[in-house]
């Protein structure tokens, strides 16, 4: 985060610290909105940082400090370098303080439209609406290659999914490490239909921070402010696969950022560690990389591996095995965690919905079901 960045949010710190609750809680989202911007590369102006103070101290009401940076543009009769640029995080931030300042929330397809329509008022024309053309993305993380975005003409079908098998499941069975691995699976998923033509990543934020609201979790707010370009990126590697290259979803990154997100540790989360065939000296230390691959091996994953043994079996002798008939229960906290650890792999991988389909433990499952089972 460079230099100007920072001074922006000494201020904010200090009403954070020290303010009112009142304060503290306008100021927590104006930070999260400014720091969102990073998102795409923008920065707030001068005026904007005054303005934001303002509504914090309480001299003014968002709506009135919104309407102040409308207006600021409005009026602005010189045009610097970068204006257009600025006028868009401007608004944008003020739009995001807006719904975080409040806890109004409406889990569903329109809901989330009405998100993007709120962030994005006044500066996208199509705000709200669901983009009607498909969409590529050269990724600084990935080399230049992109993520498989969803096909426009699935979007409202991918999105009524998503969030319909959201609403049915049951966390109550799963431990904090199941439940961090789940969520990030969930939004994961939801950022990679990327429904509308820009702006997705902010939207996805504001949205989540709002579901885990509604959900009783009390969220750390800085971490939207302080890792969005992190978060952003970690999006990306869980939905980046490119077998011929012999890389694979990999939500490890976004799965440390949940868990600083709730759970208030303190992992590691730098951009470079995420780089595809990054430099040596950028790659995550491997005491890092050992310390994950113990937390991964949940009680479900064990379960699974002690049940597959040397065999070959399809999706549902496994789940006889296991003594499981809800199939999404199964895929979600057994089958998808054991694939992605890399203890489980499937015979026919090129084709995920072959007929035959079986699957059958890896080198690294079966040195967990010898440690497992002593032999």
């Amino acid at each position: 985060m460079s230099k100007d960045i920072k001074e922006q949010y000494i201020n904010f710190d200090e009403y954070i610290r020290q303010g009112e609750p009142a304060q503290r809680e306008r100021a927590e989202a104006w930070r999260v909105a400014i720091g969102l911007q990073a998102v795409d590369g923008l920065k707030t102006s001068e005026y904007l940082q005054e303005t934001a103070r303002k509504n914090i101290e309480g001299e003014i009401t968002i709506d009135e400090a919104r309407e102040m940076v409308k207006q600021y543009y409005i009026k602005k009769t010189a045009h610097d370098e970068g204006d257009e640029d600025k006028e868009e995080a401007d608004l944008v931030s003020g739009n995001i303080s807006k719904l975080l300042q409040t806890d109004a929330f409406t889990y569903s397809m329109a809901g989330l439209s009405a998100i993007h329509k709120a962030i994005f008022e006044g500066v996208f024309k199509h705000a709200g609406r669901f983009r009607d053309y498909d969409i590529s993305k050269k990724e600084w993380v990935l080399r230049g290659d992109s993520v498989l975005y969803g096909r426009w003409q699935d979007l409202r079908m991918a999105v009524e999914y998503d969030l319909e098998q959201e609403r049915q499941f049951d966390y109550t069975p799963l431990n904090k490490d199941q439940m961090m691995e789940h969520l990030a699976k969930f939004v994961a998923g939801l950022w990679q239909i990327h429904p509308f033509g820009e702006g997705n990543t902010r939207t996805t934020a504001v949205f989540t921070i709002k579901y885990l609201r509604s959900q009783g979790f009390d969220v750390n707010n800085d971490l939207f402010e302080r890792h969005s370009w992190y978060f952003r990126n970690a999006l990306v590697r869980a939905n980046y696969r490119n077998l011929k290259k012999g890389i694979n979803y990999e939500p490890l990154f976004l799965v440390r950022f949940f868990r600083n997100l709730l759970l208030g540790e303190n992992n590691t989360l730098k951009n470079r560690y995420m780089m595809i065939d990054g430099p040596e000296e950028w790659k995550m230390p491997e005491n890092e990389q050992e310390e994950n691959k113990h937390r991964t091996s949940t009680e479900q994953v064990k379960t699974l591996v002690l049940a597959l043994g040397s065999d070959q079996l399809p999706l549902k002798q496994m789940m006889e095995r296991v003594n499981l008939k809800h199939r999404p229960n199964f895929i979600d906290n057994y089958l998808t965690p054991a694939i992605n650890e890399g203890c489980i792999r499937l015979l026919y991988p090129d084709k995920p919905r072959h007929p035959r389909q079986k699957y059958f433990l890896t080198v690294k499952g079966l040195a967990l079901y010898k440690e497992l089972t002593n032999t």
